[in-house]
This record gives structure tokens, sequence and C-alpha cells, in this order.
């Protein structure tokens, strides 16, 4: 193979920013074939006869050896989840197997295993920094955890695992896009329109007119799918779509993307794999690197929670079904009825709608409101910046001291397309670390690089020649904060160690805290009246107004917490008691845990673990727990501000930064939240914020 050069690849140029005006799928093969090859040299040399085993010697020199392929092969899956064209999928899914068998290859190293273990037993141990030894404590771990101390004889199928594992995910998440893709309702009654907001209408208008059709075009994008379920009259329409939806990469769909095969192949194979460790089942492996310390703790954990939601759902879903009954004529709600029902239901109890509030909510507004209180909280100043981008919409940030010290850098990539995958998520694309004393770069210390990714309507039509701004539901800004919230996790960090900098090494079931934390701000009313303004007036969301969302906050939320706890039971036992060599299917478990918890039980032909991607696509197996159990955590910490009396505290407010977001994972997560609230989690805060408590 002919070695390549940054100037000829633009995918090895890691001295800066990702060159995403220049980066094109054919560089792929090339520069990871040669970080692969680069990175295998190194291994050959740090582990070679002689070769010393010390921290600067072999462990730093590591990371810093390995990173480029860790960025590149990042750059590469950003790309592919942002930008899923067939070029970027067949460039991703062609080097996929070669990047997993390294990185097989390299957990199943004994070398490198017994390297990090003579660092853990020698002098030299004691001397290093509490985060270098939590690296050191990590490896060790992650290598027992990789199949290190396998037989030989057994290391080739738990490393072909590894690999099939990385490729059936892969797969689940493309056939989900696919399949979402390949639908649509291409409505030409206008009378179906009736209820559904005017920039819905004008959006589906505008996305037949693209296809070269006249009607209005439906897809189960969210911006598209939402308003659907929530404001359209038509009982017909919202059928259709919701069968669709719940049943998407099933064998409802073409057989080509249904993962019923693939979430089966996936949970052997996870069983499999846990068993070789000599686990019991996945879950316990799943466990062994998060706060929580075991199956039954979990499931303890869930079901309290689920006892003290129960009493709140039911009689959120009685009110539902009489209302129903009463005021819509609906004898029997269907599932497809559940989202208009309920926001009839909250015009008719609270007076407003969604749709009236998210006329306030225009993006620059929202931005600049989220930008203040991350100022004003932590100290720091945001401001637009410049980069290379992968798509036109996408805008840059940097987050830098009042003395104008860079601390970190962030893409925002904010609308649904076509090509992008579902959902919205925070990813790294550098992270913060001392470089090496050798480094070209004139900064010693390397800043850190987000990606915020989102799914929200983009802006439509325009009034007076001017095109509108886009706008925002409440629910999503709460999702921008809250993917802020991880993007602050990552770029405030202060540690200088990589493998425990930012959300590296967070426990999984902990690194939902930042982000959770940061959603309570879009309750607080001096934050609302600041990132609001009338689309057509420019005037704030008035405080009437702000008053019936405040009300309405909790509206349903015991039938939420329940639902959250459905899909967490599911994944905790799929992965713990479930054997799927065994007879019964993952539907049947489903139903099981539905019959435990649920208090609103879908349509038998609804096939929701086909598009459970947190699970079988998005690296939460048996740990979709985590968002539960990080409100605890995030809920308790803002109980520290409440207890102050201002959500902006500053002493408070330093604390957070101090104790949670700038030590990221180089302490375990408990201490940090034992050194932010000086105790124990508590779950007060979290009822009393739910509203799941008895007055």
């Amino acid at each position: 193979m002919t070695a390549t050069t940054p100037s000829e690849n633009p995918l090895l140029d890691l001295s800066g920013l990702p060159r995403f005006d220049a980066i094109a799928p054919s560089d792929v093969q090339p520069a990871i074939s040669q970080l692969l090859d680069d990175s295998r040299a190194l291994i050959v040399r740090l582990t070679s006869p002689g070769a010393a085993t010390t921290w600067n010697d072999f462990a730093a020199a590591l990371t810093d050896g390995l990173e480029p392929l860790s960025r590149a092969w990042g750059i590469v899956g950003h790309l592919h989840a942002v930008n899923d064209v067939p070029e970027w999928r067949e460039a991703y899914n062609h080097m996929l197997p070669e990047v997993s068998r390294f990185y097989a290859e390299f957990g199943q190293n004994l070398k490198l295993f017994a390297a990090y273990q003579a660092i853990a037993e020698s002098a030299e141990y004691a001397r290093l920094s509490p985060a270098q030894q939590r690296i050191i404590d990590n490896e060790i771990r992650d290598f027992r955890l990789a199949g290190a101390q396998l037989q030989d004889d057994q290391k080739p199928r738990f490393q072909a695992i590894s690999e099939e594992l990385s490729q059936l995910s892969a797969k689940f998440s493309e056939n989900l896009l696919d399949a979402t893709n390949a639908f649509s309702e291409l409505v030409s009654d206008e009378a179906e329109l009736a209820g559904l907001p005017e920039d819905t209408r004008q959006a589906a208008r505008e996305a037949a007119e693209k296809d070269g059709q006249s009607g209005w075009k439906f897809t189960l994008h969210m911006p598209s799918y939402l308003p659907v379920m929530q404001y359209a009259d038509s009982r017909r329409l919202r059928a259709q779509m919701y069968r669709a939806y719940a049943t998407r990469a099933s064998e409802f769909g073409p057989a080509e993307l249904d993962n019923t095969p693939l979430i089966g192949h996936i949970l052997r194979l996870r069983r499999e794999e846990a068993q070789m460790l000599g686990y019991a089942n996945f879950a316990e492996v799943s466990l062994v690197a998060k706060m929580a310390v075991s199956v039954p703790q979990v499931l303890d954990f869930l079901r309290d929670m689920a006892v003290k939601a129960r009493p709140f759902a039911e009689q959120d879903i009685a009110e539902l079904r009489a209302f129903a009954r009463r005021e819509l004529q609906l004898e029997n709600m269907e599932a497809w009825d559940v989202g208009y029902v309920s926001e009839k239901l909250l015009q008719k109890r609270y007076a407003f709608s969604e749709q009236e509030v998210k006329q306030y909510f225009t993006e620059e507004k929202v931005l600049s409101g989220l930008f203040k209180v991350i100022e004003t909280l932590f100290g720091v100043c945001l401001k637009p910046d410049s980069a290379p981008l992968w798509h036109q919409d996408v805008r840059f940030f940097r987050i830098e001291t009042p003395a104008g010290e860079l601390l970190g850098q962030f893409y925002l990539d904010l609308y649904a397309r076509a090509t992008k995958r579902g959902g919205a998520w925070m990813d790294e694309a550098i992270t913060r670390r001392r470089r090496s004393p050798g480094s070209l770069a004139s900064d010693a210390i390397q800043k850190p690089v987000a990606y915020l990714n989102c799914n929200f309507s983009r802006p439509i039509g325009s009034k007076n020649g001017l095109a509108r701004p886009a706008l925002f539901t409440h629910d999503e800004v709460i999702t921008l904060f809250h993917e802020t919230g991880h993007g602050l996790h990552h770029l405030l960090t202060r540690v200088d160690e990589l493998a425990v900098a930012g959300i590296h090494g967070v426990e999984w079931d902990a690194v939902e805290l930042p982000s959770q934390f940061m959603e309570n701000y879009c309750w607080e009313w001096s934050v609302v009246q600041e990132m609001s303004s009338h689309v057509d007036t420019g005037q704030p969301l008035p405080r009437a107004l702000f008053d019936k969302m405040l009300a309405a906050r909790n509206f349903h939320s015991g039938m939420q917490t329940l639902r959250q706890i459905e899909f967490s039971l599911f994944d905790l036992l799929l992965h713990s008691d479930f054997d799927p060599a065994e007879e019964g299917s993952v539907l049947d478990l489903l139903g099981k845990v539905r019959r435990e918890v649920a208090v609103l039980v879908p349509p038998a032909w609804h096939r929701f673990p086909n598009s459970f991607a947190h699970i079988f696509a998005g690296g939460y197996g048996a740990g979709y727990y985590s968002y539960k159990w990080a409100e605890v955590l995030s809920a308790d910490c803002y109980g520290a501000f409440e207890e102050a009396g201002d959500p902006f505290d500053q002493n408070t407010g330093q604390r957070f930064l101090n104790t949670i977001l700038a030590v990221g994972g180089s302490r375990p997560a408990i201490e940090n939240f034992r050194a932010f609230r000086g105790r124990d989690p508590q779950v007060d805060a979290l009822l009393r914020h739910s509203g799941m408590v008895t007055v």
C-alpha cells in the first residue's frame, strides 16, 4: 500500500479542525488503513522486549500514538451519521470490520495488558496523579472485559463476535433510517389537514412540490410526524402515520430492512460474549463500568419508581379516556388517538397549545438565551466562529474565558434531513489533553471540540420578502439544552489526560447528569423571558402563558415515567433474564413487562424493539435505565440551586463546574456528586419536580 500524507489526504490532517470541506468518501480507505498500520507498529514498538513500562514511556505514548486513528475514524462515523448517502455508507461499512478487528485485537493483547498491570504494581503508581491512576485502573478493567485473559483458543471467537456486533449495530441503524425514509403519505384532500398548524401544512406542501407532486406530503421524520399525531383531526391520517411509524424496520415492510433477525442475532452474540468472560449475561458485563453495582439493584430501583409513579399514571390515563369520550366522542381511545387527545385535554385544562408557544421560540432568540444561561452560570463567553462544515445549515461556535482564552469549540447541526440519523445526540470531535513535549502545536493543551446534533424543523416560508426563522417547540428547546449539557461536560473539562477528560471515563449511568441538569433552565421564567420573541410581533412570551406552561409541566408525568421504566425494564431483562436460545420471543418479554408496569398498551402489531436504536445501535444496551438513574442525580443537583434561592447562584454554579463538569471521568461519579452535594443522592427532588408527590 502506498502511504499518503495530510497534504494528499485531508482525513490524515489532524493538525486542527476536521477539513469537512475537503474530506471525501474516497479518502476513508487509504487514510484509515494507514492509521491502522501506524497504530499496530506503535503497539509492537511499545511492547517489544526491554521496552519501558512507565507512565510516560508506555501509557502516555500509547494514548498519543492511538489518538490519530480514533479522531479520524470519529470523523468518518460522524459523516456517516449526518450525511448517510450511499457513498459515505459504503466507505464507512467497508472499513468498519477492519477498525472493529483492530480494537478487538487491542483489547486481547496480553503484552499491553501486562504493561498496564506492571505500572499498577510498580512504585510509580503511588506517584501518579489520581486521574492517571484511574486511567490505569480503567484500562486493566477494560482489558479483562475485552477478553485479554481468555484462553488463546477462545480469542478468535471473541474477536469475531466483537466485529460482528459492530456491523450488526451499524446495519440496525441504517435499516431504521432507510425504513423511515421509505414511507410517505401524500394527502390530496385539504379537508384532511383540519387541525394541523399552518407551518406543518406549508412544510408538507413544500415537500410535495419538491417531489413534483400536488397536495401535501407527510413523512415519519419528527418535524412532520409529531404534529400529525398531535393536531390532525383526521383519525384516518393519524392511524395511517402511527402504523407506519410503529412498524418501521419490521416484517411489515421490505424484508431487507427488517431488524427482527438482527435483534435476535445481537442478543445471542452479546450473551455468548458475556458467558465467555465468565458472566451469566450481558447485563452483568454492562454494569461493571457503571455506578450501579448489580442487576437486582437496578431492577429494585426501577420497580420502586414504578410503584411511586403508578397512582399518578392511572389517574392520567383515566382522565384521558374520560375526556376522549366526553369531549371528542371517542368511545375507544386507540393508540393513534393518545397524542391528539392529550393535546386537546391540555388546551382545555390549561387554555394554551404547544403550537401557540412555538411561535415565541425563534432559533436566534433561543440560542441567545441558551448562551446567556451558560455564560452566567459558568463565567464563560460563547461567540460565533468559523470552520469547514459538512452542510450549509451547520453553525460553529467557540467557548472562551472572559479574558479571551479558548476553552473549546462546537458544531451545531439543528435541522432534520433525510440523510441524517434521527434523534438528537452529542459527540466528540477532539478531546482535551496535554500534548506530548515534542508536539509542533503552539498550545501545550489540545482544546476540545464537540458535535451537537438535533432534528428540528428548518425555516419555512417567508413574510414580506424575508425568510421566516426556524421555530422550535418548547420540547425541542429542552432537547437543545439537554444536548448542550453533554457538550459542556466535554468542553469545560480541566482534565489534561485524554482517557478521563470530559465525558471520557464517566460511568454511563452518570453521563446524563449534566444534560438533564441543563433542562431545568427551560422552566425558569427569567430564562424563558430572555429567549422568547414572537415570530411576528417580537414580543417575549407573556407571563400568563408561561404560568400555564408551568402548571402543565407535569401533565401526564406519571404516564411518561412509567413509559421510561417500561423501556428500561425491557432492556435490562432482555439482557439478563431472557435467553434468546429458548422458546419465547422478544415481543413476549415486552408484553410481560407491559403487564407489570404499563397503563397504556400499544396494539399487538406494534414493533417497538425494531426501532429501539438506543440499545441495539447506540451503546445503551442494558443501560437504558441510565436516563432515570441520572435524572435522580440531576434533580438533586438542581435542588442545590433551589436551596440557594437563585438558579444562577454564583457560588453554586462554580461549585457545579468545579466538582462535576471540570473533573469529567477523572474520579468516580459518586465522588463527584458527593463533592457537590455533600451527601449521597436522594430521590425526593425528582419526585417533586415530576409532580409525583401527594399534597
